[in-house]
Order: C-alpha cells, then structure tokens, then sequence
C-alpha cells in the first residue's frame, strides 16, 4: 500500500514536470525588435539598508538603452537604518519614504510609490539586481507587439562559486523553468517581483493587493492570480533573453533557509485548484524521499524501490534544469548531490513555513 501511495504521487509529479518541459518548448525564444519606444515606465525598487548594492542597480539602469524621458525610478525607502543619497545619474530618480499600512512593507512599499508614479506601466526590480541595456526596449517590444497588460520576465543568479551557491542555483533554475513552462502550457501560477512589468491603470482595476495584503510576501504572485482569473489574455512571459535581470545568490544556509520559508509561507494562500494541487504534489514527492529513507532502515522497504523512486524524479528535474540552464545560460554542478540534499531541505522549509516564522531585511514575521 506504501509503494501504491509513493508511486503513484510520483506518477501525477512526473505528468506535471513533463507538461511544464513541454510548454517550455512552445513560448517563442525572441521578440522582434520595433523601431520606435513607446512604452513609459515607472522602475520601482522597494530597498531596506541597500547602500553596496543600490548604486550598482543604479549604474546598470543608467546605461539602458531607452529614451530616458519615457522612463522613470522611484527608489521606496523602507525605514532603513543607512541612509542613502542619490548622486549624479541623468534620468529621473527620486527617493521616498514607504507609508506602512499593511503587514507586508513591500507591497505597501510599491502601493506607495504608484500613487506617485507618473508613466504608464509598473515595471518592479529588487535593490540587489542588475539589468541589462536592453531591458526596458525588450519590454516594450513584448508590450507592443503581443498588447499585453501584464508582462513577467527572466531572473538569474549572478556566478558565484561554492557548494552554496550552485545548490541554490539549480533551485532557482527548476523554480524559472516551471515559471516559464506554466506559461507556455497557458496555465501560469508564478513570477518574480525582481523582473515584472503591468499597466498602472490594470493594477487599479485589479484593485492592487488587496485581499492578501496582510501575507508579507507575495507582491508578485498573488497579483499574477487576480490578473489571471480576471483576463488571462492580457498576461505574457517575455523570454528575450535582453529581458532577463540577475541577482545575488544568499552566502549562508540559513539565510538560504529562511529565504525559502518566506517564498513557501504564500503556497497556502493560494487560490486556484492547479497551483495548490502542485504545491502539495511537489511537497509529497520529496517528503516521501525523506520518509523512504527511514522505511529503508527500518526495513520497510527496499533499497530498489527507494533507487528506482529516486532515478525517475532526478531524470525529469534534471531535464527541467538543464533547459532552464540553457535558457539563461548558467552552469549545472553537484546535481546529484544536491538531488540527495533537496528533499531533506524543501521538506524542512515546506513543514517549517506552515508554522514557525522568518526574519527578513530585519524584521520577523509569523504565519
């Protein structure tokens, strides 16, 4: 009965693995580029004691190749401790001060700073990326010709070398490659924030965050939601590989941990049947992992089963990596030692997020 159970959740794990590589396969890998810009952007970027990485973000921005009058940054201070100035940069910048009204200071963040926004679209990054200088032109060439109102977008891992780092980043590719296969089976359930554009007057009608504004994280995904079931036409992937933005990798586990408890604390706030089905698909499939090893000590099972288990689920991750990997042209090291580690871990934050808390950027937050 055990098998019957661990199997066939396997079985429903590697359906939904292998519709999220197919549809990876069907989203177009380039948008022609138009002639002339057209599209005005609000860049806002939410920051907490962000004075090392700011002025590189900062510097990237500065040498985009987009008319700096159709283009705008509204950096939103969140009571930091660091104070940081702006100095010599030749397109429109202003600092502001995040008005706290919820339990998520990131979402109050940008509510707070599209009340003063004065172009069109919303396009939000993080304080610790960089972006290309072909960013916004890729955004707008997506805008144009595909007449979206909702655009989400590549993020990646700067290189950085170490056990940690290459852990982290075959995570963060699997979690990109299920983000742009969703979209390309034309069933999209996640986004990063650190890459993600929409019409201003799409989020008012949208009616912004509210409804999860009390869930700390989620600036990204829920919003993604609402959009969905209120038009799903007018939300696209824009897999210009000038689109893509990267970022810093964590430089301990246990910011690493507790990084993660904050993504996976938003799972049970889903809404729609597919993206809670798959959160607890993907839940089970490694927590029996961990189970199947203790069955295997205490006799309960056998080591070919636990093997034969294991080979399926490395095989269909390790062909999703690798296309992602391909995609935004990072390396794949220690899969398969990570593969061992991964279920002990995504089950300890998986169980983890469901109650206990997280700090971040300095404050705690509980479920």
């Amino acid at each position: 009965m055990i098998l019957v159970v661990f199997y066939l959740t396997l079985l429903i794990y590697v359906i939904f693995i292998s519709a999220f590589i197919l549809g990876f396969g069907k989203i177009k890998s380039k948008i022609s580029e138009s002639k002339n810009p057209k599209t005005t952007f609000s860049i806002i970027v939410p920051f907490r004691n962000e004075t090392e990485n700011l002025p590189q973000l900062l510097k990237s921005i500065s040498l985009l190749n987009y008319p700096k009058e159709l283009f705008e940054v509204i950096l939103v201070d969140d009571d930091s401790f660091e104070e940081f100035r702006i100095q010599n940069l030749e397109f429109r910048i202003q600092i502001i001060k995040n008005i706290r009204k919820t339990n998520s200071p990131k979402k109050d963040a940008i509510n707070t700073a599209i009340a003063m926004a004065k172009n069109d679209w919303i396009i939000t990054t993080d304080a610790d990326c960089l972006v290309q200088k072909n960013w916004l032109k890729s955004f707008d060439n997506f805008i144009q010709k595909e007449n979206t109102k909702m655009v989400a977008a590549g993020v990646c891992y700067l290189p950085k070398k170490g056990f940690l780092h290459d852990f982290q980043n075959l995570d963060f590719l699997s979690l990109q490659g299920v983000t742009i296969g969703s979209f390309g089976i034309r069933k999209p359930f996640i986004c990063n924030g650190a890459n993600f554009a929409y019409e201003k007057a799409f989020f008012n009608k949208l009616n912004g965050f509210e409804g999860n504004s009390e869930i700390a994280s989620g600036d990204d995904v829920f919003l993604l939601q609402k959009a969905l079931k209120f038009d799903a036409k007018s939300v696209g992937f824009c897999t210009d590989k000038e689109s893509i933005v990267v970022t810093k990798s964590v430089s301990s586990w246990k910011e690493l941990f507790f990084q993660r408890v904050r993504w996976a604390s938003k799972s049970s706030a889903y809404v729609d049947w597919f993206s809670k089905s798959l959160a607890i698909v993907v839940f089970l499939t490694n927590f029996f992992l961990v189970v199947g090893c203790w069955l295997l000590v205490v006799g309960l099972l056998s080591y070919e089963n636990l093997l034969i288990y294991f080979g399926i689920k490395f095989l269909v991750d390790f062909i999703m990596i690798q296309k992602s990997a391909s995609f935004f042209n990072q390396p794949v090291r220690y899969v398969l030692i990570s593969s061992f580690i991964y279920p002990f871990f995504t089950s300890a934050v998986a169980l983890y997020s469901l109650f206990g808390k997280y700090s971040w950027k300095g404050r705690v937050f509980r479920k």
